[in-house]
């Protein structure tokens, strides 16, 4: 049985669906109509009756104001605001109706009609109101000279007390500082302020990353070959991307986008093309090195993706569809340490992102605020939308290392079968630790904890132990053993601590070599 230093078990999250990773081949209703209404007949009015005439002689009540005229003389009734349209005129005492369309006019409300006619009361007065009455006179109160010189005297002794009241009180203020202090911001202002900044620093952060990065991701098309003795055959053809490490033409990349390819050629964003060579390919995960023979080339800096925090802004360059060359993208880091399930197998300890990754993305570089390098996108949820994942640039390190010291590209190993320890195993395994790893397999699972000769047996790891840290890294859910493994070289001497029968050891173990069929 050989070991893969990974957790006994397939740990892909429960709700991730496997994925697909890859890259691109040139593969009335109407309007009611206006209502209209019957214009309606109305009756004619009768004539009013006449006023009864005034009495000839007059009393002297009579010459007040008249009181309002009668009912029967009272005037019309105003008109109502909306009023039918009448019908056409026809001939002398006839009438007839028509259909017209219902049209009213708001009319003002009429005065109060005067009476008309011969003869009657007087004319309606133009007002109801009362007269005012006669004003009455009055005469001003005069005070006399000794009340107006005790006055003055009050109040000029009260200007003096009020004057050395405040003179007091400002000198108290004065020398308490009070009168020299700034006045405060306003509260909302500052917040406001604030997010505009930070707003304005995140935008002017994304394109500065881009400036700084962009020349140094290229464009890589690879192709596999043909058979010759079909006529038929057309060469598969995929683009991806990757990014400049070294100066002298090192490039890193995914291993999908150019496995099993015979040529490649790499584009740079100065439209300069070179062929490619493939250095080497990752034994552990979907990395993988290419050469091309040039020099002076512009660079991306490495940054670290162990100090990652969710919700920090992440930035994607790349060759969407293969054909946007060099597209910018930005969101956040969604989480880290994912698993997922590509065709290849598993990939762990993953950074999950909601920023754009498309096919042709794969191999192109994720970046911090910074503009350095946190990881290499490499797979996105196909049936989903804003998933996307990154390997840690940490994870690659070792692999660029050896590239440029000339050596093959090889991953560490120890030769252990192990599960993550976490709250739910500490609560079913009644552990007295609550990070590490615990060396062991399944319930299912016959395989050996620990594989025997191997650089685990020879530095006496046991069944049941559980390694707490490794070269003083605690192992923990964040810092997982398999990632913490990757970034050390094999032939490697590093001190482990053991947490064994209720004790702590140290114990040294050799990295070997990762076998190439794990």
């Amino acid at each position: 049985m050989s070991d893969t230093d990974q957790p006994s078990a397939a740990r892909p999250d429960d709700d991730t669906q496997p994925l697909d990773v890859g890259w691109p081949s040139d593969r009335k209703r109407t309007s009611p109509e206006p209502f209209e209404v019957a214009a309606v007949t109305a009756p004619e009015a009768p004539s009013p009756a006449p006023a009864e005439p005034a009495p000839a002689e007059s009393t002297p009540a009579e010459s007040a104001p008249a009181e309002p005229a009668p009912a029967e003389s009272a005037p019309a009734e105003p008109a109502p605001a909306a009023a039918w349209a009448s019908p056409a005129a026809g001939p002398a005492g006839s009438q007839s109706g028509q259909t017209t369309s219902f049209s009213p006019t708001p009319e003002p409300p009429s005065i109060w009609a005067r009476s008309g006619g011969g003869g009657g009361g007087g004319p309606t007065p133009e007002s109801w109101f009362e007269p005012a009455p006669a004003p009455v006179p009055t005469s001003k109160a005069q005070a006399s000279p000794r009340a107006a010189s005790s006055i003055g005297i009050v109040v000029v002794a009260s200007l003096l007390s009020a004057i050395l009241g405040s003179g007091g009180t400002y000198l108290a203020l004065n020398a308490s500082g009070v009168l020299n202090r700034a006045p405060a911001a306003p509260t909302a202002g500052r917040s406001t302020s604030t997010q505009e900044a930070a707003r304005f620093d995140e935008s002017s952060a994304v394109v500065d990353a881009a400036a700084k990065v962009s020349p140094a991701v290229v464009q890589i098309t690879s192709s596999a070959g043909i058979n010759p003795n079909d006529v038929t055959d057309i060469p598969a053809t995929g683009v991806g991307s990757g990014v400049i490490f070294d100066a002298n033409g090192w490039i890193l990349t995914n291993r999908h986008v150019v496995a099993g390819s015979d040529q490649l050629v790499v584009a740079l964003k100065d439209g300069g093309t070179f062929n490619g060579r493939i250095y080497g390919i990752d034994t552990l995960t979907d990395l993988a090195i290419v050469k091309i023979d040039a020099t002076g080339l512009p660079t991306a800096p490495m940054g670290d993706s162990s100090t990652l925090k969710v919700g920090q802004l992440a930035i994607a360059i790349g060759s969407p569809l293969g054909t946007y060359t060099n597209t910018v993208t930005s969101g956040i880091v969604s989480a880290i340490g994912r698993s997922i399930q590509v065709e290849g197998g598993n990939l762990n300890n993953l950074i999950q992102t909601d920023t754009a990754i498309n096919p042709g993305n794969s191999g192109g570089p994720l970046l911090d605020g910074g503009g350095n390098v946190i990881g290499i996108d490499t797979a996105v949820a196909t049936n989903a939308q804003g998933i996307g994942f990154a390997i840690p640039i940490n994870i690659a390190k070792p692999l660029l290392q050896q590239a440029l010291a000339g050596q093959q590209l090889a991953r560490p190993w120890i030769g252990i079968r192990y599960e993550a320890i976490t709250p739910a195993l500490v609560k079913d395994r009644s552990l007295k630790v609550d990070h590490g790893a615990l060396v062991g397999v399944g319930q299912n699972d016959s395989s050996a904890a620990v594989v025997p000769d191997s650089p685990a047996d020879k530095a006496g790891l046991r069944a049941g132990d559980v390694v707490t840290s490794l070269e003083g890294i605690t192992i923990d859910t964040e810092h997982p053993l398999d990632a913490v493994l990757t970034q050390f070289a094999p032939g490697r001497t590093v001190t482990v601590e053991v947490f064994r029968n209720g004790s702590t050891i140290k114990l040294q173990v050799t990295l070997g070599t990762r076998p190439a069929n794990l």
